[in-house]
């Protein structure tokens, strides 16, 4: 595991590194289960006087995402929008997510986009449900930024102590990740 923390803090200050992590932030709010932290925090270990732009690349990235998501659900619902709702196990759940958005839309945006619950079944079901795009867009840059540049605050400040963490915990975080991720799935469907 040590071998593979420090091949991915020399994989962060590649010059491409920065197009990946964008990539990733991308991919993660409209498709791919993988967050963008896991590139992200070793981005900003390995160079902390940048983890603020890194943060706003992931914003950038996690919006234009989430747009992505959005015109899944809106133009794509009855090809790739099925199927992913399908594979997430949503299927039945459709037209009670309709009546909770028109009510609760903004708070769910707001809270989700924070948490490890899968952003991209947010971002698809705010296409189907057609919320309104504008809104949609602000309330994503609000809890998107929010949840990358509290990160990049926590690694800024203190970036040497996590690092040392890290290099003694690696295989524990990468497992801590995994779950993170699982039980945001598990909770998504509880809660969806």
């Amino acid at each position: 595991m040590k071998r593979l923390y420090h091949w991915t803090l020399r994989l962060a200050e590649k010059p491409y590194a920065p197009w990946a992590l964008g990539i990733i932030a991308f991919a993660e709010s409209s498709f791919f289960p993988v967050p963008p932290d896991v590139i992200l925090v070793p981005m900003s270990l390995a160079r902390p006087n940048r983890a603020w732009l890194y943060a706003l690349i992931c914003t950038i990235g996690s919006v234009l995402g989430a747009l992505l998501g959005y015109a899944i659900g809106a133009v794509l619902f009855e090809t790739i929008g099925k199927w992913l709702i399908h594979l997430y196990g949503y299927d039945t759940k459709v037209a009670d997510l309709r009546t909770f958005f028109n009510s609760w839309g903004w708070a769910f945006i707001l809270v989700k986009g924070l948490t490890p619950i899968p952003f991209k079944l947010v971002t698809i079901f705010c296409g189907l449900v057609t919320y309104n795009l504008p809104l949609f867009v602000l309330l994503c840059f609000i809890t998107r930024g929010a949840r990358f540049f509290l990160l990049a605050l926590l690694l800024n400040t203190f970036g040497e102590t996590i690092k040392r963490y890290l290099e003694r915990f690696f295989g524990v975080f990468m497992v801590a990740l995994v779950l993170i991720v699982l039980v945001g799935f598990y909770v998504a469907a509880k809660i969806i």
